[in-house]
């Protein structure tokens, strides 16, 4: 079953059983070669332990590499077309459970289930993000989340100082990001216009409250609100501050006062802030 996934021929086959066409809508590309998916299994560690969340299953290919592993594995699918399909496999492998819906509507609900976990998916390059707030910002966080994703997004995520946005970070306030593989369109089927690559993230499992993860935000975003402006300007435009004041503020913890946001690693920002708390007499 799994070897024949890997075959446009039996996919096209199985489309036609089953009433589907690839859609763009799902951003369903199915992964039609091998070696990405042992490198998401083994990037992940996924042992004899563990409890696995995949979003997006489609006809299995990441599944069946995790059910040989993982104590248990808990899908996510919301194409309803392949509950006959999924019902039929849960009868062969046992550690199996299929949630059908929407990831981002069904696992807040969900997740009070869960006690210790890892992610592990092929995500729909259109809900890469939202995906990841989800999972970053939930309660009970997942140990890890090993995912495959537009390759530009991948890039993003990992940014250094100079090349940071608010989506890298968002994940590496929460967690560690490395790119483990890059896919190229061509192992997919049908083949997308971009590239892909497979990310890990170790999750850190901080004790930040959401009051101050909000405080925080609030900042960082304002910082982005103008790629194009200095970071001081931007705050200042929205806060209550001055701009000589942020500057003075950046300086003294020896970053550039005319820095823009995307010059500022997670840590950068947790010192500035900080800093500017103290004087201020916030608390974060």
């Amino acid at each position: 079953m799994s070897q024949n996934l890997h075959k446009p021929t039996y996919l096209k086959e199985l489309c036609l059983e089953y009433g589907l066409s690839p859609s763009k809508k799902y951003g369903q590309n199915y992964l039609i070669t091998d070696a990405p998916i042992q490198k998401m299994v083994e990037a992940a560690g996924v042992s004899s332990k563990d409890t696995i969340i995949e979003i997006g299953p489609g006809f299995g290919v990441l599944t069946f590499a995790l059910v040989q592993k993982a104590k248990e594995v808990i899908s996510f699918e919301i194409e309803k077309k392949l509950v006959s399909y999924w019902d039929s496999q849960k009868e062969i492998h046992k550690n199996l459970q299929l949630i059908w819906g929407n990831f981002l509507k069904e696992f807040p609900n969900f997740q009070s289930q869960l006690t210790n976990y890892k992610v592990v998916a092929n995500l729909p390059y259109q809900v890469t993000s939202n995906v990841l707030r989800v999972l970053l910002e939930s309660e009970k966080k997942p140990k890890s989340i090993t995912v495959m994703v537009q390759k530009e997004v991948a890039e993003r995520i990992c940014a250094k100082a100079g090349d940071m946005s608010l989506l890298s970070v968002s994940v590496q306030y929460y967690g560690k990001p490395k790119i483990i593989t890059k896919v190229p369109s061509g192992c997919f089927w049908p083949a997308p216009k971009v590239d892909s690559a497979v990310i890990h993230i170790d999750v850190e499992q901080s004790s930040h409250t959401h009051h101050a993860d909000e405080q925080f935000f609030s900042y960082v975003r304002a910082g982005f609100s103008n790629k194009r402006k200095q970071l001081a300007k931007n705050i200042a435009s929205q806060f209550p501050l001055k701009e000589s004041f942020i500057r003075e503020t950046l300086e003294s913890i020896s970053l550039n006062p005319k820095a823009r946001a995307q010059d500022l690693l997670v840590s950068d920002w947790q010192a500035f802030l900080t800093k500017l708390f103290q004087t201020e007499k916030i608390s974060l």
